[in-house]
């Protein structure tokens, strides 16, 4: 009842796969949440989604690129989808808000990641549409986010990382992307940047370039219904030689839950990037073969099932 209360209280509502406001991309995926709790416009998810993610520490070009890419895709009635982060996230949303975008959360709804973008919460509730597979009041953990990758690509025809470096979150995006079989973009940088050396490596990978909004136009027109693209994850040649930053693992309280930058010098001892916690590149390329991947959908489940015994 509490779980169901919370969610009414936030203008919440609970959908499953068989009902006809399950997003329809998002219900093609093979480990696609059985449950997920939707607040603001549904129709939002009714359309073709495109995902824009990348670096939370963006340079001023990469968001500057970010800002005309959205707003050129939604001016095609794409949606804008992304994961509410610093960055390349949030100004993906804010350039999409008046036509549409979708932010997906690894944390419940009532708890949604960073707490500095809780107006922008309510912009997207208004005009657009908010997504989590979590409990209401989840406190979003490190290992949270990748799952939450997987339905942002999920909910979108295509992933385009404008800037990543090597161990970045949004390099797991790309990789449902492509094991999903949708499209995978990258937006070149310097090579003297290290900002850009993921998205590089994407694009040498056999992702497609995208320079220009043009560039993502086109290929979805062309590949309407085409196939699933090739492999660009070479696993076997990078076992071993890869791990994955997760995007909270440089801020995570010793028991695993998040908390904010500008706490952590009074609470914890933050690592350096260097020394960081990696997710294991085997474990991130399980979680993308979509082999045994749990998600958080059984405790949306259990909740309300709790919920309607003691009504």
């Amino acid at each position: 009842m509490r779980e169901i209360e919370a969610a009414r209280a936030l203008g919440v509502r609970f959908v499953t796969t068989g009902d006809p406001d399950y997003p329809p991309l998002l219900k093609e995926i093979a480990d696609a949440p059985p449950l997920i709790a939707l607040r603001g416009a549904s129709w939002a998810a009714q359309r073709d989604g495109v995902a824009i993610v990348g670096s939370r520490n963006a340079s001023a070009a990469g968001l500057t690129f970010t800002e005309r890419l959205a707003r050129s895709l939604a001016l095609e009635n794409y949606v804008i989808v992304s994961g509410l982060a610093r960055g390349i996230d949030a100004v993906a949303h804010r350039a999409a808000l008046e036509t549409g975008t979708i932010a997906v959360l690894a944390g419940g709804h009532a708890r949604p990641y960073p707490s500095e973008h809780a107006r922008l919460v309510e912009e997207i509730a208004e005009r657009g549409l908010i997504v989590s597979e979590m409990p209401i009041e989840w406190e979003p953990r490190g290992r949270d986010f990748p799952r939450r990758n997987r339905i942002i690509s999920g909910l979108s025809r295509a992933t385009i990382v404008v800037e990543a470096a090597r161990r970045s979150g949004s390099l797991i995006t790309a990789r449902f992307a492509n094991e999903q079989g949708r499209e995978v973009f990258a937006v070149p940088g310097s090579p003297l940047d290290p900002r850009a050396e993921g998205v590089n490596d994407l694009i040498r990978q056999g992702a497609t370039l995208c320079a220009r909004p043009e560039d993502v136009i086109s290929v979805l027109a062309e590949n309407a219904g085409a196939p699933p693209r090739k492999n660009l994850f070479d696993d076997d040649a990078r076992d071993g030689e890869e791990t994955l930053i997760d995007e909270l693992d440089l801020f995570s309280a010793p028991d695993g839950s998040a908390f904010e930058e500008r706490s952590a010098p009074a609470r914890f001892s933050v690592p350096s990037p260097r020394n960081a916690s990696p997710i294991p590149t085997s474990e991130c390329k399980a979680m993308a073969r979509r082999r045994r991947m749990p998600t958080r959908s059984s405790f949306l489940c259990s909740g309300l099932r709790r919920s309607r015994l003691m009504t």
